[in-house]
């Protein structure tokens, strides 16, 4: 008898270790990728479904036990994004799960030119797909409430990194970068720009094309002084890349006059002033050389012969065009050496 009792408490004692180590021990396994995604529409089963599918667990039969047993038994499915560690314990996906602590997403934006690259990089980081995205940010009752247009929608993006939850709506992340957009425009810079005669969205237009214009920072600031010196004068822009923009084709290596003709409010060889929305998302540094841009006579520039990114800026047209001539025979010069290899 005694044999048997102690047969029965060892063969308990073994079961509640099974049991401990299931609950306790090192039983959760990261998925590919290290991140489980609870979408909106999820319910409990689609959960426990997905949990064995991504193979964070090898069965739910403890897991829906520990759930309905302990303190932090949950019904409903929180959605977002969930980093998952290896080797990890149910009570601790448990707790995870049921209190909503989701891993924020790292949502990088650095120069995007077009609503629709906007909305493909919002699909590729969140719930929300890109059609989703895109249909919000072409259509002007959705962005009345932000004071926004379908022109003026990328000037609320100041390019950064942004902590956002996976499951944000549109709306939400809309949200999130204009309270990035009214931190950036302090007191300081919105008198800069008072100073300059220009609106926020003007000067962030501005500055979106300074970004396309060039890489080096020593020139940014005089060719928006180029570039706000004509604006002044009632002369147009005549800006290469509002040209690449109008014609979406980003693609082009030099503008020809066959492309100046095309009637569009963001080519500015056609339209007069600046273009009615940003044709990119200027880095604030290149927002700031716009806003700090010194005080200059130039109306001209053009890129220096020796290929190196920086400009020779001019005062009047004859001096300008020996300036381009210059740089037309390198570049011609360049060309022909290329072809003869």
């Amino acid at each position: 008898m005694k044999k048997i009792i102690a047969s029965l408490l060892i063969i308990l004692l073994l079961a509640a270790l099974f049991i401990a180590w299931k609950v306790f021990g090192p039983s959760v396994h990261a998925p590919e990728g290290n991140y489980l995604y609870i979408r909106s529409n999820h319910n409990m089963d689609s959960l426990k479904q997905t949990l064995i599918q991504e193979k964070i667990l090898s069965s739910t039969f403890y897991f829906d036990r520990v759930r309905k047993l302990s303190r932090v038994h949950f019904h409903k499915v929180k959605p977002g994004r969930y980093k998952i560690e290896d080797g990890s314990n149910l009570i601790d996906l448990i707790r995870k799960l049921k209190r909503g602590q989701q891993e924020p997403v790292r949502f990088v934006i650095n120069k995007l030119r077009t609503k629709e690259d906007l909305a493909a990089r919002i699909g590729r980081h969140f719930e929300c797909d890109s059609a989703q995205a895109i249909r919000y940010l072409l259509n002007n009752d959705s962005l009345k409430k932000w004071n926004l247009d379908t022109n003026t929608v990328m000037g609320v993006v100041i390019p950064n990194t942004y902590l956002l939850n996976w499951n944000g709506s549109v709306d939400h992340i809309l949200n999130r970068l204009q309270s990035e957009q009214k931190k950036f425009w302090n007191n300081e810079r919105l008198e800069k720009a008072r100073q300059l005669k220009l609106s926020p969205i003007q000067v962030y237009t501005l500055a979106s094309i300074v970004e396309e214009e060039t890489n080096k920072k020593e020139d940014k600031g005089k060719i928006a002084s180029v570039y706000l010196n004509r604006y002044r004068k009632g002369m147009k822009l005549q800006a290469d890349p509002t040209v690449k923009y109008a014609l979406r084709d980003f693609g082009i290596k030099r503008v020809y006059y066959k492309h100046l003709s095309v009637p569009s409010p963001y080519n500015t060889y056609y339209t007069s002033g600046l273009p009615p929305g940003p044709i990119c998302t200027p880095s604030p540094q290149t927002i700031d050389e716009v806003l700090n841009a010194p005080e200059t006579a130039y109306l001209f520039f053009v890129a220096k012969p020796t290929f190196d990114g920086f400009s020779n800026f001019a005062t009047d047209y004859s001096e300008h065009m020996k300036y381009a001539r210059a740089y037309q025979k390198a570049l011609d010069s360049l060309m022909q050496s290329k072809q003869t290899k």
